[in-house]
């Protein structure tokens, strides 16, 4: 369960983001203890354009950095068929380091700027 810090920080930090980048969608990322996944989502519409998990058999006996390359590989995958190249990075009040930036920087190499 999410603590009340967690809570107002996620809030927090995607109020100022949705000031900021009103016109790009958002790529979301949320974090377990053992998966991780990641959805590109339409603000205006409130709708869920893209979304990739680490949360099927394949992945089942992986390490958890190599979950996340896969996802970041499926997200990509994806977002270009659809030619979603400008994204805006909400990473939901986790810190940017270990499995996050892990996230972010396979998907910065994979072609999505943000």
């Amino acid at each position: 369960m999410a603590s009340n810090q967690h809570i107002k920080r996620s809030k927090r930090i995607r109020k100022k983001l949705k000031k900021v980048n009103a016109e790009r969608f958002r790529l979301s990322i949320f974090r377990s203890s053992k998966n991780i996944s990641a959805q590109i989502i339409d603000n205006k519409n409130n709708k869920t354009l893209i979304t990739a998990t680490s949360v099927n058999k394949k992945n089942k006996g992986k390490k958890k950095s190599e979950k996340t390359t896969d996802v970041a590989q499926i997200l990509i995958k994806k977002a270009l068929e659809k030619k979603i190249t400008n994204v805006y990075f909400d990473r939901g009040g986790y810190k940017f380091h270990g499995r996050i930036k892990t996230l972010a920087e396979a998907i910065r190499k994979g072609g999505l700027r943000f």
